[in-house]
């Protein structure tokens, strides 16, 4: 493992996050060019959604095979693999003519973009540990946040000044880049020595025993609610701002833009409050701050301004417990990291798919849907760390705890 604070730990660290950045920037970068996609192919908004499910589909699933598939073969083969495909899928996309078309870049996009995002946080593991992993995906987590954050905004002032199909040539020419930026910098994290033979067999056992155990499946069920509530944040806004209060496609983008800032700031406080508290406390107290974040935005008055403090607080303490729930599931699981980040990618985007679901679902203002979705998720992912915790407090002898939380 690299030391803290050396040049190539600093270099590769921001093409880790690069890396995961970029996953998330493919998925939803096209949401402001929509109409223009629509008139330039004749189809509807609503029929471009599919779009959407073609990305997530693939991206959600490749997961859980890139992960076993990585602590077998190595990071290195599959990481510039994905990054491929995802330039193919792009490629695609930006010259397509028919909706067909568009379909099938997307899912091949989707493909190539599950490689980087479940690898950069396997890569961490490999070279991180303690604390330093918690402040390497706290640098991830950030980077992660900010994609989707900044991405409308993005891809709205890129496809009005260059037209819609630009939008896919800059991902094709960031995932060229940064596959280049990944060999120069990271290269192979994972040697032969600590490569373990994989098969279906193997691959499902492995999978039943992360779920079963408590150290890692509780800390990935908060990490899953955490993150597939922000993605419900960013799907339900546009609702919430546009169609309730009247907001422009710009000023959405700004919106987006701005709550960056508050996980930005999350991100940075994590790490050091974790060193002197401890991880599992910290990404505790987060959890039950999002929480009071959602019973806010549930009980609240429809309001930009109240709406605005309500999923502010949320984002900060979805901020904190994101790469410190990331940093707990991951520190148990020794060489099988690659299979461990896989179902944590998949619970992350299942638990996304589950909130869209439940908001269109429920017969109330879309405001109140999503605080209650929030609320509901934060509160399981409250029990969750509170079951972790005590079980890390029962198995850890009393003058060892404050150093372990500082490593665990």
């Amino acid at each position: 493992m690299t030391q803290q604070g050396s040049p190539s730990n600093r270099s590769g660290l921001g093409v880790l996050a690069s890396l995961a950045a970029l996953a998330t920037l493919a998925t939803n970068i096209i949401l402001p060019a929509f109409p223009e996609i629509g008139r330039s192919m004749s189809v509807s908004t609503q029929g471009l959604a599919i779009t959407l499910s073609a990305f997530f589909i693939p991206f959600a699933l490749g997961q859980l095979v890139v992960g076993p598939l990585s602590d077998r073969l190595g990071r290195k083969g599959l990481m510039l693999s994905g990054l491929i495909l995802l330039t193919i899928g792009s490629i695609i996309c930006a010259l397509a003519v028919r909706l067909e078309w568009l379909i099938l870049g997307r899912v091949i996009q989707g493909l190539g973009a599950c490689a980087p995002s479940v690898l950069a946080r396997s890569i961490a593991r490999d070279r991180f540990e303690g604390i330093a992993l918690s402040r390497a995906l706290s640098f991830i987590m950030v980077a992660m946040a900010a994609a989707p954050g900044f991405s409308p905004l993005a891809g709205g002032l890129l496809s009005n000044a260059m037209g819609w199909r630009s939008v896919f040539w800059l991902v094709a020419g960031l995932a060229v880049m940064s596959g280049l930026l990944y060999m120069k910098c990271i290269g192979e994290t994972h040697p032969h020595p600590l490569r373990r033979k994989v098969s279906f067999t193997t691959t499902f056992t492995t999978s039943l025993q992360l779920l079963s155990d408590a150290r890692f499946i509780a800390p990935a069920i908060a990490v899953g609610l955490a993150s597939g509530g922000l993605m419900t944040f960013f799907a339900a806004t546009p609702a919430v701002l546009m169609d309730g209060l009247t907001l422009t496609p710009i000023e959405l983008g700004y919106f987006f833009a701005a709550t960056v800032f508050v996980v930005f700031a999350a991100g940075l406080a994590a790490p050091k409050l974790a060193a002197r508290w401890g991880v599992p406390f910290i990404a505790t107290a987060g959890s039950a701050i999002s929480l009071v974040g959602g019973i806010a935005l549930l009980s609240g008055s429809m309001g930009l301004f109240h709406f605005s403090i309500s999923v502010s607080v949320f984002l900060f303490g979805a901020g904190l417990l994101n790469p410190l729930g990331t940093a707990m599931a991951l520190q148990s699981v020794g060489t099988q990291a690659g299979a461990a980040s896989a179902l944590l990618g998949f619970l992350q985007m299942s638990m996304a798919t589950l909130g869209i679901t439940a908001i269109t679902a429920l017969d109330r203002p879309i405001y109140e849907s999503l605080g209650g979705v929030l609320a509901a998720g934060m509160g399981l992912a409250l029990f969750c760390l509170l079951v972790f915790r005590k079980i890390h407090l029962r198995r850890t002898p009393r003058l060892e705890r404050a150093s372990a939380d500082l490593n665990n």
